[in-house]
């Protein structure tokens, strides 16, 4: 195929997995996202992993058409809203990009938990709050470091020296 219409919610695989699995086995394939989630850290994370675009289920059939279109000519595509929310979050970044500068102490501390191989509820009793703050302050961690999920979390705590890997 010259594109790959590919949802990111799927029965046996999510779509993030998928990706790098389909350029694997067929490298010429062009990759367009089709998803309802509109969060600026699954685009990035589509794309990461070898999305050419990334469209809103929503989106209406001419505009989803011309998507298919330009990632079938090697152009990347992103629906406009999410375009605007990956513009804003580079414009409250102040161009300096994944940093753990942006993070609060809380969401340090939490981090550093989760990379520890802390469940919420542990972090939640550990740092004597309730399990739905954690659960928050996770949700902000993987939106500011561009994190798809706790692993990934976890392992840029590792990397940047925030947290010994566990044995």
């Amino acid at each position: 195929p010259d594109v790959i219409l590919l949802d990111m919610v799927m029965p046996r695989q999510d779509g993030l997995t998928t990706i790098p699995r389909l350029k694997e086995i067929i490298p010429a394939a062009k990759i367009l996202v089709l998803s309802s989630f509109a969060e600026s850290n699954r685009v990035y994370q589509a794309v990461k992993t070898g999305a050419l675009g990334y469209m809103l289920k929503d989106t209406p059939r001419v505009q989803l058409l011309q998507a298919i279109r330009d990632v079938a000519r090697g152009q990347a595509s992103i629906h406009p809203s999410i375009a605007m929310k990956v513009i804003n979050d580079f414009d409250n970044k102040d161009g300096s990009g994944d940093s753990i500068e942006h993070l609060t102490h809380r969401e340090m501390e939490t981090l550093r938990l989760i990379a520890r191989g802390l469940s919420n509820q542990e972090i939640a009793t550990t740092l004597v709050v309730h399990e739905r703050t954690i659960a928050k302050y996770v949700s902000s961690i993987l939106n500011k470091l561009h994190l798809a999920n706790r692993t990934q979390a976890a392992l840029y705590a590792i990397r940047e020296g925030l947290a010994a890997p566990v044995n």
